[in-house]
């Protein structure tokens, strides 16, 4: 059967296979072959593959169904992919060995093994981890075409939230941000400001840059701060991204009535950050505010907290009342999208 394949040089063979691997190009249901010195690696979609490298069409054999964790092991192990990292959250250690051993030994593109080894913890959101296999705890995780650099032992990243931080990504450059001219009566269409109060390495910095905003990120954690540097270098955009290390609540006055949007992704205490969020909001502002409430009321304890912020200044607007994903037994995490007009 002939497919699309990456033809290269067989001493360039297991750097270039680790590339597509990474990219999830590599089309496990289809041998790799070897020809006249070059190696033929077949992949998913040949319009993804980096253009340095050469396609060919070609015919190439069928593989076996790739082996699995789940084909090694006789049960499906649970764990998460970020990067070339797999993530396991068991308590038995030896069920947790079990399956890191499954998965460094089937056909899934991992370097590394980790068990979470404690909670998330302290101001800088940061966990524990057991190294069950492999080395090194740095990976690149992709998402909807951007790229984020990292190490789980430094920063918080949590890939469960791609979905939302794209549903969130989609809002930016809807409309235009009204402004004035130099006769300062003229309304004109400019790009939007955004505002990130907890960045972490940029999963919502980037993306909003990538649409066309100014976006300034600000985090407590140092470490995260320069990940989100070269993250926007990247993805190029770091021309309209400003990373500031620091407490928000310090850099709020410098940034008053500058942003058109703001993100709040701290679920367990965005609450005590309204005031600075309200100072960033210009005459129209959009707050992303994260929360995470009793099943009960997932949405009304936030949405009370930011009209006893914001009002009278601002007319408060919920515009959607979203359920994120369950959290805990009876406690969801939730996102209030809501408009601010002054």
């Amino acid at each position: 059967m002939e497919v699309p394949c990456v033809r290269v040089e067989r001493e360039r063979g297991e750097e270039t296979r680790q590339r597509l691997a990474d990219e999830n190009l590599l089309a496990a249901e289809f041998e790799i072959e070897v020809a006249e010195g070059s190696l033929y690696l077949p992949v998913t979609d040949a319009d993804r593959v980096p253009e340095d490298l050469t396609v060919v069409s070609r015919a190439v054999g069928e593989r076996d169904t790739p082996d699995t964790p789940t084909d090694l092991l006789g049960y499906e192990p649970t764990y998460e992919r970020l990067g070339d990292i797999a993530i396991l959250d068991e308590d038995d250690p030896e069920r947790a060995r079990e399956i890191a051993d499954a998965v460094m030994a089937s056909d899934i593109p991992v370097k590394t093994v980790v068990n979470r080894a404690s909670k998330v913890k302290g101001e800088l959101r940061v966990r524990d981890w057991e190294v069950l296999a492999g080395d090194g705890t740095e990976t690149v995780h992709r998402e909807y075409g951007c790229e984020f650099l990292l190490d789980v032992s430094e920063v918080y990243f949590s890939p469960r939230l791609a979905t939302e931080r794209h549903r969130v990504a989609e809002q930016v450059g809807e409309g235009p941000r009204p402004s004035k001219d130099a006769s300062g009566d003229t309304p004109r269409a400019t790009d939007e400001r955004a505002f990130d109060m907890f960045a972490g390495v940029g999963p919502f910095v980037v993306p909003f840059a990538k649409r066309g905003a100014e976006v300034v990120g600000v985090d407590l954690n140092e470490k995260a701060v320069e990940y989100l540097r070269e993250n926007a270098r990247r993805n190029d955009v770091e021309d309209r991204v400003t990373a500031i290390h620091g407490d928000v609540r310090e850099v709020a006055p410098e940034y008053s009535d500058w942003a058109d949007r703001v993100v709040m992704n701290l679920p367990h205490s965005a609450d005590e950050f309204l005031d600075s969020a309200v100072e960033l909001a210009g005459d129209d502002c959009v707050i992303h505010y994260y929360d995470i409430q009793h099943e009960d009321d997932p949405f009304g304890p936030g949405e009370a907290a930011i009209r006893e912020a914001a009002e009278p200044e601002y007319e408060v607007e919920v515009e959607t009342r979203h359920v994120v994903r369950s959290y805990a037994p009876h406690e969801l995490n939730v996102c209030l999208d809501v408009r601010l007009s002054r």
